[in-house]
């Protein structure tokens, strides 16, 4: 059966609703039991951005035995078939897909960290979420993503 895992979905540029269904339908055969968030538009975090392209947002889970490395590695190339370029930290982009949890999974090496180290702070994230797997838990926390996503909404983020 697997542990659960959590995913996030955006992009903004290109047709971003068809990036992330396609992408989605992709991880969806990585993943069993795969479940899609709706899919949201926010505007770009950061400084600078301001004036970047908006989002569309979503996220999935599933279930997989597969090592957290193997499948941000297969997320990456994903990515990377839709056209996906890295110019610049934060530059706008065909499509992103981050690993966000990994069953009770707490990972630190490089170019792999999970839980996704900023996914408390991302409405964008946290939001869609909520949505298909609202009582899942973060490992650090030991929050439900619905607590993450309540605390978050109120602090503004």
């Amino acid at each position: 059966m697997g542990r659960v895992i959590a995913v996030a979905f955006g992009s903004n540029l290109g047709d971003r609703r068809e990036a992330i269904l396609s992408a989605a339908d992709e991880v969806g055969r990585l993943l069993s039991d795969f479940q899609l968030s709706f899919l949201v538009e926010t505007a770009p975090v950061g400084a600078g951005l301001e004036h970047d392209p908006p989002y569309l947002n979503a996220a999935g889970v599933g279930r997989s035995e597969r090592p957290a490395r193997e499948l941000l590695d297969a997320f990456l190339d994903i990515e990377r078939r839709h056209g996906r370029t890295r110019p610049r930290v934060n530059a706008p982009r065909t499509l992103d897909i981050d690993l966000i949890l990994a069953g009770d999974e707490i990972i630190e090496e490089p170019g792999l960290r999970v839980p996704h180290p900023r996914f408390r702070d991302r409405l964008f994230v946290l939001e869609p979420l909520a949505m298909v797997a609202p009582d899942l838990v973060d490992p650090v926390t030991r929050k439900s993503v619905m607590e993450l996503y309540a605390e978050t909404k109120k602090a503004g983020a």
